[in-house]
């Protein structure tokens, strides 16, 4: 309430790609999020994040992450984060990496102003900088 509560809330990943490279500064990843997937276990809340009002999840269907660029240590990811069709850089921090035999598991975290992807509703009532964490899970083709 009042923007100083955390809402936790899920998005459906539509598609993405991770390539891989020797170095790792070559390596690149791609993700498409389905905006109107996004849940956060309260019917009214996830209709109205899903309106005109903030992410007008009929007109933009798709939250997308490009040009991901891993850094030479594997911490961070540079790209672009689409929504609303307002591209801003974001660089993604890379948290825990589980590696198995043909595939590995990944968190990052970002904070995002939502007011500079044109996210302005209900200021003072929803938070203006919001904290995304991403697990995703890869496997080798």
């Amino acid at each position: 309430m009042f923007g100083l509560a955390p809402v936790r809330g899920t998005f459906a990943i539509r598609s993405g790609s991770a390539d891989i490279a020797e170095p790792l500064a070559d390596s690149t990843i791609h993700a498409e999020i389905d905006t109107a997937s996004f849940r956060t276990r309260n019917p009214l809340r996830d209709r109205s994040a899903r309106s005109a009002r903030f992410l007008d999840a009929a007109r933009f269907p798709v939250i997308s992450f490009r040009d991901g660029l891993v850094s030479a240590d594997g911490r961070t990811v540079r790209g672009t984060l689409t929504v609303r069709e307002v591209c801003r850089p974001v660089s993604l921090s890379i948290g825990q990496v589980t590696m198995a035999e043909q595939s590995f598991t990944a968190s990052a975290t970002v904070r995002v102003d939502r007011t500079e992807f044109g996210v302005t509703a209900m200021p003072g009532l929803a938070g203006r900088y919001l904290d995304l964490t991403m697990e995703v899970r890869c496997a080798r083709r």
